[in-house]
């Protein structure tokens, strides 16, 4: 019997042949933590009695959930992140730079590698091939500075998408109706491995968005076939010696496969206070909102500041309510703003924050007040989760923001397509 791709990578960094089931420790390629699972993994590192890491150019902190930081205790965690790296010779990616899962991706994660990070959407990795998962600080901190982990090889559903996309459907409606079809804890410690002719045509934008949401299923990984889509992608990130072609065996052992129609597809909504509350758009009825906001590490890509710009091009935001967007990374702004997409958003009445994690994890830039209501292309609407525990969170595409924010209300993004 053949090998998943979760099994096969693990089997590559166990030194022997494992199976799902089985718990192994396996080596690690890269670690990172940020600026809030960042300060206890460090803590936990000296508690062992280790002031350095193992890999220390393959152990980075980022600073992108204060970023820049609110309040001084935040910016205190920065500080004690920045000395405790310059001491152990690790890397900083500092305030500004961007999301970590999305920065790695650009520079770091590799097709066939293990990926730990101490953050729940480390497995966006999966989009390029690796094995990458996330885990508590503690774990975290071993894997820095032992360079292993242990895990236990997660059996695998295999999900088979089919057939062309609709207009104004894109990766977001993909996950969002997987989730709503098995259920928030429907892959609970399984990997997603995705395949079927329209995750071969999908472009790397696209695998990030699905990837980063199968731990809104349970998942412990989304795994994508490395193929010619992502030696494109590393190839653009200047990065091509580092493909390697990676794909399941054909006779591979799968728990489950689960089927989905791309033709049948449409824009889908996740309504509060769960991932897999969801509707399609035609259902959803008639919801004003406050506030739209485009970005996070699901969605805060240039392919999706370009979809919500292909809408708001030429019209103005429904006055009343604000719309927020923050890329994913540095890079991720300056292309956006060399190819004109910034000054189109920002011609619409949009707002443009640092790149960062943003309003997402209720920090800053876009804390929502006791009542308020949500748009967002984030890969979480749980209660309080963007600030008040009386606000209401809604999750769509960035052309469903792009539509929303004209009409101040949650529309179908087709009709301006």
């Amino acid at each position: 019997m053949g090998l998943t791709l979760a099994e096969k990578i693990l089997t590559q960094h166990a030194g022997r042949e494992v199976r799902a089931g089985e718990i192994a420790v396996f080596r690690v390629d890269l670690a990172y933590a940020q600026d809030g699972t960042g300060p206890l993994a460090v803590r936990k590192i000296r508690e062992m009695g280790f002031e350095g890491v193992t890999h220390p150019q393959r152990t980075i902190f980022f600073m992108d959930h204060a970023s820049p930081s609110p309040r001084i205790e935040l910016s205190n965690d920065h500080v004690f992140l920045r000395d405790f790296a310059k001491k152990a010779g690790s890397r900083v990616s500092d305030v500004g730079l961007g999301i970590s899962h999305q920065v790695v991706a650009e520079s770091d994660v590799r097709p066939g590698e293990v990926v730990i990070g101490a953050d729940s959407h480390t497995c966006t990795g999966g989009a390029l091939g690796a094995f990458a998962t996330g885990v508590g600080s503690t774990d975290a901190a071993v894997a820095m500075v032992l360079g292993k982990i242990w895990l236990r090889v997660p059996e695998t559903i295999r999900v088979i998408v089919e057939g062309e996309l609709p207009v104004g459907v894109c990766a977001k409606d993909i996950i969002l109706h997987l989730i709503g079809k098995i259920g928030a804890a429907g892959a609970t410690y399984k990997a997603l491995e995705f395949s079927g002719d329209t995750i071969e045509h999908l472009n790397m934008a696209g695998r990030m968005t699905i990837a980063n949401m199968a731990v809104e299923a349970g998942g412990k990984v989304g795994l994508f076939a490395s193929d010619a889509i992502t030696r494109e992608w590393l190839e653009c990130m200047g990065r091509a010696e580092q493909f390697r072609e990676l794909s399941p065996d054909p006779d591979a052992d799968y728990e489950r496969t689960v089927t989905i129609p791309a033709r049948e597809l449409e824009p889908t909504i996740a309504c509060p206070h769960q991932v897999d509350n969801t509707r399609t758009i035609d259902q959803i009825g008639e919801v004003k909102v406050d506030q739209v906001f485009l970005g996070t590490s699901c969605n805060g890509r240039l392919e999706d500041l370009h979809a919500a710009a292909r809408i708001l091009k030429g019209k103005t935001i429904h006055p009343g309510i604000r719309m927020i967007v923050t890329p994913g990374s540095r890079r991720v702004y300056g292309e956006a703003l060399g190819d004109g997409t910034i000054g189109t958003l920002v011609e619409s009445g949009a707002l443009i924050t640092s790149p960062g994690c943003g309003g997402c994890v209720g920090l800053h830039e876009g804390v929502l007040g006791d009542g308020e209501v949500c748009l967002a292309t984030q890969p979480r609407n749980f209660k309080g989760r963007m600030g008040s525990p009386k606000s209401f969170i809604y999750l769509g595409s960035p052309a469903v923001a792009g539509a929303t924010a004209i009409e101040g209300k949650i529309a179908d993004p087709r009709k301006y397509l």
